[in-house]
């Protein structure tokens, strides 16, 4: 998806954080723009910042009712056609022990994170198939490549996504469609989302990340952590330590364990 110009991008969470940033980026390259977002109030806000930038347009939606995405994408599919590019930017994150959590805190965290990834991806895939061109860029995290305590259901959602979202891209070459996937796994980023967070990795500048993710897509890419080093450094540790010299090694040289321990996410 090289030139996104006159591509119809939808992007979930697209009226906060980098979700916004990404519609921004979006109409700078002259796409036309559908954010959905369950917050109307910053729904509104966003559309009457931006309608002076181009083609935008957006929607009220809650991504874990699967037959609400499925009647949403109905109503953009009449006004779009097909849609080019999906951009799953969704997503919440309850910052507890897992003995904390209640039954509704772990069903809302995967039916957001990883269900509702999966929603909005079924309901334009069929178009992208028809056509023979698409791009899905699910947004997972680096909290998918390793453990840490008080985010183990966001960690497990991640890590859901990320398995997920490139078995979906080796299925694209299997059945050779020309239909790319793109995996996202980015640090910590400081939009609110993780307010209180503290760590020794820097943590990530919203508007840098999000401009990583939009040339990720116009470049192909198929799996992106930012920042880069991240996946390979965990992943070389992780098979060539003792679990325990791997715990020392995050948790007391890297800080890791103890990025969330402060942690009182984004104000409602």
């Amino acid at each position: 998806m090289k030139d996104l110009k006159e591509k119809t991008v939808l992007i979930t969470g697209g009226a906060s954080g980098i979700g916004k940033i990404m519609a921004r980026l979006m109409l700078e390259r002259k796409a036309k723009v559908v954010i959905w977002d369950i917050d109307q109030a910053s729904l509104d806000a966003t559309l009457s910042e931006f309608s002076g930038k181009g083609a935008i347009s957006g929607f009220k939606v809650d991504v874990s009712d699967a037959e609400h995405v499925k009647e949403t994408a109905q109503r953009v599919k009449q006004e779009n056609s097909v849609v080019d590019v999906v951009i799953n930017s969704a997503g919440i994150v309850v910052g507890k022990f897992f003995n904390e959590h209640t039954s509704a805190d772990i069903a809302h965290t995967l039916n957001i994170n990883v269900a509702g990834s999966m929603y909005v991806a079924k309901a334009f895939l069929e178009g992208m198939l028809a056509q023979n061109s698409g791009h899905i860029c699910n947004i997972a995290s680096s909290g998918g490549l390793i453990s840490n305590p008080k985010m183990s259901v966001y960690a497990a959602s991640k890590w859901a996504v990320i398995g997920w979202s490139d078995s979906l891209r080796l299925e694209m070459k299997q059945i050779k469609k020309d239909v790319h996937v793109t995996t996202i796994m980015p640090y910590y980023i400081h939009t609110g989302m993780f307010e209180g967070v503290r760590s020794r990795i820097p943590i990530l500048q919203p508007e840098a990340a999000a401009l990583t993710i939009v040339k990720a897509i116009e470049r192909n890419r198929t799996m992106v952590t930012i920042p880069g080093y991240i996946h390979r450094v965990t992943r070389f540790f992780q098979a060539t330590l003792p679990i325990p010299v791997f715990d020392w090694f995050a948790g007391s040289v890297l800080g890791i364990y103890k990025t969330m321990e402060h942690f009182v996410g984004r104000k409602k």
